[in-house]
């Protein structure tokens, strides 16, 4: 059988765009997400390279091709804290020291701020914790965080609004 190449060659030109289109707009939100947990280009992009080569070992657990942003970013997200422990362990004290000076008065000491979320965190059930961190910490969109939570898009968002509602009213 003889094909045609001047029929099938633009097609798969196409397909081979469409793909590189597709990786590039995943790689620059893995970036976004690595950059806002680390702070650093440079860890940002270990962290999407160390991100890259998890996703290529576990593909097979990916069970929905629908949902490959949103398991890349939680990949992602991870690694770039795992690198964020890892330093923190093996920052001199002397890097530390500014961390414990008392702030200028009038504004609350932001371990102190830091403590304060973490005790009202720990009053939330663990699905509602989650759901928020991906909210607010990771940045996921609503969208995202139904696909990863498997419930609907209009679900997240009552239950984002009343975890909110819960959070001021202890807070008060």
């Amino acid at each position: 059988m003889n094909i045609d190449s001047s029929h099938t060659e633009p097609n798969v030109l196409l397909q081979l765009e469409a793909y590189e289109d597709k990786l590039l707009e995943l790689y620059k939100e893995m970036i976004h997400v690595a950059y806002a947990k680390v702070h650093n280009k440079s860890d940002a992009q270990d962290a999407v390279q160390e991100a890259w080569v998890r996703m290529l070992a576990k593909q097979g657990t990916l069970r929905e091709r629908s949902k490959l942003f949103s398991w890349a970013k939680v990949i992602t997200s991870n690694i770039a804290l795992n690198l964020n422990k890892k330093a923190a362990r093996m920052r001199p004290t002397s890097e530390m020291e500014h961390l414990y000076r008392p702030q200028e008065a009038g504004y609350r000491d932001e371990a102190a701020v830091m403590l304060e979320i973490n005790e009202l965190l720990d009053l939330l059930d663990p699905a509602s914790r989650v759901m928020l961190l991906y909210k607010f910490y990771y940045g996921f969109k609503d969208a995202e965080i139904a696909a990863v939570m498997q419930v609907p898009v209009g679900t997240i968002k009552a239950r984002i609004h009343r975890t909110k509602q819960f959070l001021r009213d202890k807070m008060i």
